[in-house]
């Protein structure tokens, strides 16, 4: 990820912390709000958001937050550290993707553009695909991968459908609400007031 990075003081209301020598790097247009905790080695890309009540702990692995991306309300991100019969499992998260409100990533992957709903769980080694969704409430189970643009749902999660244009527009669209919303937060929490 390009761009200045700097979380030296920008989000006082927020908990960031180094973790054996490395600090969170955030980018210079991303938001963090208040009761976030972020800690360790975490990446946070551009215009992305990280929303009130969240936890990113990069202590044992790390985890990248893409451009425009947003983790919203109390949401948890974690990692699965190596072992004897494995390297671990880092959380990664691509561009323009959406989870939702509670939602619990661990040692998963997202690509470009993917949905986790509010109170889903994806764990280790899972993957979900570019435009698909991990529905609201749903497990995808470790080493589970959903195909680009499929919804799945249950616990644990299973191919409902294929997600049609007009559903990938809509993730498109929370993506763009997100970033706008973010710099009215950000405003807001500075005192500053936004025509």
């Amino acid at each position: 990820m390009s761009g200045a990075f700097d979380c030296t003081g920008r989000f006082p209301w927020a908990t960031i912390l180094p973790f054996e020598g490395k600090l969170p790097q955030i980018h210079e247009t991303a938001f963090v709000a208040p009761g976030a905790r972020i800690i360790g080695d975490v990446t946070i890309g551009a215009e992305a958001s990280i929303w009130y009540n969240c936890v990113l702990r990069g202590d044992i692995h790390r985890i990248e937050i893409g451009a425009r991306s947003n983790v919203q309300d109390g949401s948890v991100f974690h990692v699965e550290g190596p072992r004897p019969d494995t390297e671990g499992c880092p959380t990664i998260v691509g561009e323009q993707c959406v989870i939702g409100h509670m939602a619990v990533v661990h040692g998963a992957t997202l690509d470009d553009g993917a949905f986790v709903g509010m109170g889903a769980v994806a764990m280790d080694a899972s993957r979900i695909g570019p435009g698909a969704m991990l529905a609201a409430g749903a497990l995808l189970s470790p080493g589970k991968a959903i195909p680009p643009g499929e919804i799945w749902v249950g616990r644990p999660a299973k191919f409902l459908r294929v997600q049609d244009a007009a559903q990938i527009d809509k993730i498109r669209f929370q993506t763009e609400r997100y970033c706008r919303l973010a710099q009215r937060h950000l405003a807001a929490l500075r005192g500053e007031t936004q025509g």
